[in-house]
């Protein structure tokens, strides 16, 4: 049976005093939407139905995917009303799954089940059983054990207000059944709206079978209306990151300094310290040591590879067995060969370092493409901006590279040659053999340095070369 998604994603979140829509409110580095849309597409659905609102031109430009369908809901109606917009869109013989674009920490485990459970024939909605359930909506159940009736909290009395098992909102149903009952709600109610979870009763009353599932964790089944609960769920989808890494071998020194902000994969003994942040897709092979504070961002990093303190590695692809830091920077385009290494304070954009090669201290290489076996020494420079463009450098296995080189883009330093320390190089190198460039070295004998003078003097010194300019049109 086809599976459709109604995502509704229309509230403007009063709640949050911000000009962003609810559903764009970052979350671990992506839109509270985007967990959600990330969710349900691992189940595979012919179409993704979001129902947008407050807000709706920013929150369509921030998907501009085309498998995305959109539907208005000019009006704030109720949770009824903002499914039915969607609904035209939806064949009949297709099974219809309703999410929030503002509870972002939902499973795809939980989904699949939730889905499975409502079959063709039923209604499966997801619960949740809390110690407090003040601002939801309870789950009724008869004698037997059996849903009849989803009650919100505004219209609840005494006795229903004491029941622990919460509604999410969340349910399934198959696409005909869901439209006729859309149709038959009425907004007769405390807040004048069309309640989706009406249609319990009504399928209730239509004796179709309703399950209520109760979700595995409480995290994944919470909303968002405020800045507090939005650090909540962040600490939240910390923690599960944290466990689901550790689950699968990874040692994190301690989870609760562990900030994950996107999908990542890990080998075997991979050792992750505190402050670590790992962003967007990002990639550990076995055995990768990561110390405190670094910082990885869409970055593969290969098997045996240390990196230490207070690294940033962004868009870089990492072979194995090379070191990295501390206070090393790889920007987008940076890429690393085997046993290569980048040392403190260098920093690499759209750089090449071969198999074995080292930059171990204060050096930028930017646009360049270095071989194997090379020697970058401390404080080497790649010029390669001329203030409009940018220009490549070029050095082959076996250079060795002096501190204090500044190599003036574009040229070649070729293979197995060697540029002498405190070298401007602005034509290409020859192979082998030695390159250098220095100005005539000077002293003088009789120079002697400035006496540090007291601000009185000073102030004495400024007051008479002052009055000496006045006294003096010409000066």
């Amino acid at each position: 049976m086809p599976l459709s998604l109604i995502i509704l994603a229309a509230g403007q979140g009063k709640r949050m005093h911000s000009d962003l829509p609810k559903v764009l409110q970052p979350l671990a580095g992506r839109p509270l939407l985007g967990h959600v849309i990330h969710a349900g597409r691992t189940l595979e659905p012919a179409a993704i139905h979001i129902v947008y609102g407050h807000g709706g031109d920013l929150v369509r430009a921030a998907y501009p995917d085309t498998d995305l369908s959109w539907a208005l809901q000019a009006e704030q109606l109720g949770t009824g009303h903002a499914v039915a917009q969607a609904m035209p869109d939806i064949p009949d013989d297709h099974q219809v799954l309703v999410l929030y674009g503002d509870v972002p920490l939902i499973e795809p485990n939980t989904l699949s089940d939730l889905v499975q459970r409502a079959g063709e024939d039923g209604l499966a909605l997801l619960s949740v059983h809390l110690d407090d359930a003040t601002g939801y909506g309870r789950v009724l159940r008869d004698n037997a054990g059996n849903v009849y009736r989803i009650v919100e909290e505004k219209d609840a009395n005494r006795k229903e207000k004491t029941v622990r098992e919460a509604n999410t909102g969340v349910l399934s149903t198959s696409a005909g059944r869901l439209r006729q009952w859309l149709s038959r709600l009425n907004n007769d109610n405390a807040q004048g709206e069309y309640y989706l979870t009406d249609v319990i009763t009504l399928a209730v009353r239509d004796g179709v079978k309703v399950q209520a599932v109760p979700a595995p964790t409480t995290a994944e089944v919470l909303g968002v209306n405020d800045r507090l609960q939005l650090a909540q769920l962040e600490s939240d989808f910390r923690r599960l990151s944290a466990h689901r890494l550790m689950r699968a071998g990874v040692t994190v020194v301690d989870p609760q300094r562990l900030d994950i902000r996107g999908e990542v994969t890990a080998g075997r003994d991979v050792r992750l310290d505190i402050n670590v942040v790992l962003e967007g897709r990002v990639s550990l092979g076995d055995r990768v040591v990561v110390g405190p504070g670094v910082v990885i961002r869409n970055a593969t990093i290969g098997h045996d590879t240390v990196i230490h303190p207070y690294s940033v590695i962004d868009g870089a692809d990492i072979d194995s067995r090379c070191v990295i830091g501390p206070y090393a920077r790889l920007r987008p385009g940076s890429q690393l060969a085997e046993g290569a290494h980048v040392g403190n304070f260098v920093e690499l954009k759209n750089a090449s370092l071969g198999a074995g090669s080292k930059a171990n201290h204060l050096t930028y290489l930017g646009d360049a493409t270095i071989g194997e076996r090379v020697n970058i020494g401390a404080g080497t420079i790649t010029c390669n901006y001329d203030g409009q463009n940018k220009w490549p450098t070029v050095i082959e296995d076996g250079a060795f590279v002096g501190s204090g080189s500044m190599l003036v883009a574009p040229l070649t330093v070729g293979a197995a040659a060697t540029v002498g320390a405190g070298s401007t190089i602005t034509k290409s190198v020859p192979r082998g053999g030695l390159t250098l460039e220095r100005s005539t070295q000077k002293s003088y004998a009789h120079w002697s340095r400035p006496s540090k003078a007291t601000i009185e003097e000073r102030a004495s010194t400024i007051a008479r070369s002052e009055l000496k300019d006045d006294a003096d049109p010409t000066a």
